[in-house]
């Protein structure tokens, strides 16, 4: 496991679409999931402890986000055969497992991963409907203990997104486990 974290990517940053399947074979792109203020894009796996920490959080998060007029979406480019764990296959079985509302994508290929200069899992990335990023950092302070947060960053952005403020505040990096990268 190779600890990294997100890059700086300079919001208004316009970011590219793309057109994933998810696990059953269904399309997905950036216009028919975005919601009415955008879309919250996570690149992420199964197997990183890093991932593993937030998905709840990140599940929760989407869930209210919703309300909010953000819809979500996951993507896996962990598509590699020396991490079975990450297959299609598994991600059936943790869609089912941790009830994950909203679609998890496929980047057999990793270019969107490529394309989203994605380093990490998690890698989040906050995006306006014109496809301009707005956020691109850590879910909140403290990834391995859900009970110490006490700043939740992303939250906080999905607000200013929602009310037309700018986010003001430092946007401190995601880290976690490398993208396997072929």
């Amino acid at each position: 496991m190779t600890l990294l974290e997100s890059v700086n990517i300079a919001s208004t940053t316009q970011m590219p679409g793309f057109d994933l399947p998810d696990t059953q074979g269904n399309m997905w792109n950036f216009a028919n999931l975005t919601g009415s203020k955008g879309l919250l894009v996570v690149f992420t796996c199964n197997h990183c402890p890093y991932a593993i920490a937030v998905w709840e959080r990140i599940i929760a998060l989407s869930i209210w986000a919703k309300t909010q007029g953000i819809n979500s979406v996951a993507i896996n480019s962990n598509i590699h055969p020396n991490y079975p764990e990450d297959s299609p296959e598994e991600m059936i079985n943790k869609i089912k497992e941790w009830q994950i509302p909203f679609p998890y994508l496929i980047d057999s290929t990793q270019e969107v991963a490529r394309q989203y200069q994605a380093q990490c899992t998690p890698d989040i990335y906050l995006v306006k409907k014109d496809q301009t990023l707005f956020y691109h950092g850590r879910l909140d302070d403290s990834w391995k203990e859900p009970q110490k947060v006490t700043k939740e960053e992303l939250k906080i952005a999905i607000e200013c997104l929602t009310l037309n403020k700018a986010f003001s505040e430092k946007q401190n990096p995601s880290m976690g486990c490398s993208i396997k990268w072929k």
